[in-house]
């Protein structure tokens, strides 16, 4: 019998079986659609927009976003898209780039910000200064970036960021100074106008992360609500990211960095002419990649227009009205700060103490998602309570009573369980580990110990792992985490 032929593997399965395979996988995950997934999900609810997106996607999905002159509908597209940005939270001149997300959005705003810095005041170590509650993306920044993070507490009862101790911690080495709008962990937006002249009074530049709610915020001002100025028109504010994918419902990979001028973005870029290939000009992080993004984003926002964006702001507000009442009419749960754009955050109350509970809080949680409901575990920080955290958007306006009905009963049963603990010993033990040198073997143990060997997935009830892990030191925490995440990607 002759042999193989060495040309390939055998022929494939068919477009249909390829498809029943990813709709297999899909299965298991949680919903993006139905108003029941409190994170992750930002869903319009409107006919037709998931249709559209896709369809948009796949007449760009193979234009290479590279080489707008060899690709000149990426430059038309991404001015469009800009340009949206810019009329809706802009000043005169600004200047921006279509980018794959808010955290690349952060990364080039954190890059332009070191690169100004260098270039204007000769900052050759510099700070980076960010309230407790920034967004990750910023110390990711630093990280990758080579800055010192200095990091400001909030105020523990508005948790917003304070603008007096930020004014204090800004040095000559400090090249940029962050506020949120809202912050991604309460919702609750920061004093953008006090905080940015305070950095306009040294010189430094000023970044507000609207990753949130840059799209949802004029919009409800639009309905009537009362929206302080958080935008370039800002005095002191000099660059701004706003994601689409989010109160956007563009679909995921889709985000705006905003800066006051050509000159200031001009530091986001990268161009390359030592070696032999193309020359090289990129505005993001990325070099190659797919226009259907752009595409997508594009067309969602020409389709759902500013009428249409105010329609669903309102919907979002009312939502966060009868959320919000629902919860404080709850005995034994705390509302943290005052949600200003559709994130809310709440923690639970120990019987008879008034203090935060945080095991009753994560058997809250568990029980939530035994009832199929997914809210967003978050927990303590810097004295800063653990909390649960939803995002609303359209799709849950029919869905809040029934979410407030199952909440009561879960609080209930989580109540009754036995509460979760985490042995002293082991917490006095953790805290004497020196993370960096704690080798495979070690870091094994004490992952399964933890149920979080990422061998059988993610334990039934998630409270004693989240518990555990909340008593931990920051950095142990950080290894631990990092190296469960290998565990689950591990080929």
């Amino acid at each position: 019998m002759p042999a193989e032929p060495l040309t390939g593997p055998p022929r494939g399965p068919s477009a249909a079986e390829v498809l029943a395979e990813l709709g297999a996988l899909r299965a298991a995950d949680a919903p993006t659609r139905g108003g029941r997934t409190f994170a992750y999900v930002y869903d319009a609810g409107l006919d037709g927009l998931d249709e559209l997106a896709s369809a948009a996607y796949t007449a760009f999905a193979t234009v290479n976003g590279l080489d707008p002159t060899v690709f000149p509908s990426v430059a038309r597209l991404e001015n469009e898209v800009v340009g949206a940005v810019a009329a809706l939270l802009g000043a005169p001149g600004a200047q921006g780039t279509f980018t794959s997300g808010g955290t690349e959005s952060i990364l080039l705003a954190v890059k332009t910000a070191r690169d100004h810095a260098r270039a204007e005041r000769g900052v050759t170590a510099p700070q980076l200064v960010i309230p407790s509650t920034a967004h990750a993306a910023f110390h990711k920044a630093a990280h990758y970036l080579g800055l010192e993070a200095v990091v400001v507490p909030v105020d523990p009862v508005s948790f917003r960021a304070d603008a007096a101790a930020t004014a204090a911690a800004v040095t000559d080495r400090t090249v940029l100074v962050v506020a949120s709008a809202p912050s991604y962990a309460h919702g609750v937006v920061d004093p953008v106008a006090e905080i940015a002249a305070a950095a306009a009074a040294r010189g430094v530049l000023c970044h507000v992360d609207a990753c949130i709610g840059g799209w949802l915020l004029p919009h409800l001002r639009r309905a009537g609500r009362k929206v302080e100025p958080f935008d370039l028109s800002v005095p002191g504010v000099t660059s701004l990211s706003v994601d689409l994918h989010k109160y956007g419902y563009a679909d995921k990979g889709a985000s705006v960095v905003l800066y006051r001028d050509a000159e200031l973005r001009r530091h986001q870029y990268f161009a390359h002419a030592g070696w032999p290939g193309y020359p090289v000009v990129n505005p993001t992080v990325q070099g190659t990649k797919s226009g259907g993004l752009l595409a997508q984003a594009w067309a969602v926002l020409r389709y759902v227009g500013e009428d249409g964006y105010t329609a669903l702001a309102r919907r979002v507000a009312d939502a966060s009205d009868r959320l919000l009442a629902g919860l404080r009419g709850l005995g034994g749960v705390r509302v943290l700060g005052e949600p200003a754009a559709g994130l809310v955050a709440f923690t639970v109350l120990a019987e008879g103490e008034g203090a935060a509970d945080t095991g009753l809080l994560l058997h809250l949680a568990d029980e939530m998602r035994i009832r199929g409901w997914y809210l967003q575990p978050q927990l303590s920080f810097d004295g800063l309570p653990a909390n649960l955290h939803l995002t609303l958007t359209p799709a849950t306006v029919d869905r809040v009573d029934a979410l407030l009905a199952d909440l009561g009963d879960a609080l209930e049963a989580a109540r009754a369980l036995p509460p979760v603990t985490v042995d002293p010993g082991l917490v006095e033990l953790a805290a004497g580990l020196d993370p960096a040198a704690l080798g495979p073997q070690e870091v094994a143990g004490v992952l399964a110990f933890a149920g979080l060997d990422g061998d059988g997935g993610l334990p039934e009830r998630m409270a004693p792992v989240l518990a555990l892990l909340d008593a931990l030191p920051g950095a142990l925490k950080e290894r631990l985490l990092a190296e469960f995440i290998g565990s689950v990607f591990r080929i």
